[in-house]
């Protein structure tokens, strides 16, 4: 089994967003699960691919080649696909994963994970998609979600889709026994 992580170049504000990271990198190696993410040697990316290795955990990354020509790729990865494009990396994150786990980030994370969930939503995949959220980060987002569920705009079996804990083990195990739902139609 291979998890993409998504997750920022950024480490943050809160130490708790790297220590987190790399709790998660350690769980998943221990787990014998396999990492997938971005490629990037700095923020939370190269938190959890760091603990992972550190681990014996295999770590594939995926990065673009103009971002790795910032001198951002992670040069001791198990492998590292560098690709042409941000639709060829995250197109090729997805192949080589069973599932996706958000953690802190920016737009680039939000649209990464909304996009896999979107897949999710529409029937394109069963994988299960989910947020490890630090420290309260995705709060006000998941908050948000539940209102757009209120609304009309988002059915709850769709909302449910995504699979929300604050502990990376746990997380881990819901991801492992996680059997996606039978949903009707998305619309």
């Amino acid at each position: 089994m291979r998890l993409c992580i998504f997750s920022g170049s950024s480490s943050g504000v809160k130490d708790s967003y790297s220590l987190a990271s790399k709790t998660l990198g350690r769980e998943l190696a221990k787990n014998g699960i396999g990492v997938v993410y971005g490629g990037a040697s700095v923020g939370l990316m190269g938190a959890v691919a760091d603990a992972a290795l550190h681990e014996g955990g295999e770590v594939i990354g995926v990065i673009p080649q103009s971002l790795f020509d910032k001198e951002v790729g992670h040069l001791g990865l198990s492998q590292l696909h560098v690709v042409q494009s941000m639709h060829e990396r995250k197109a090729m994150m997805a192949e080589l994963s069973d599932g996706f786990i958000a953690l802190p980030g920016g737009i680039g994370t939000f649209e990464e994970l909304f996009e896999v969930w979107t897949w999710a939503q529409l029937g394109y995949h069963p994988k299960p998609c989910s947020i490890l959220n630090v420290d309260g980060y995705y709060d006000q987002l998941i908050g948000f979600l539940d209102h757009t569920v209120r609304q009309g705009f988002l059915k709850q079996s769709h909302r449910d889709l995504l699979i929300v804990e604050q502990d990376a083990s746990k997380l881990i195990e819901r991801i492992k026994s996680y059997h996606p739902p039978l949903v009707p139609k998305w619309n």
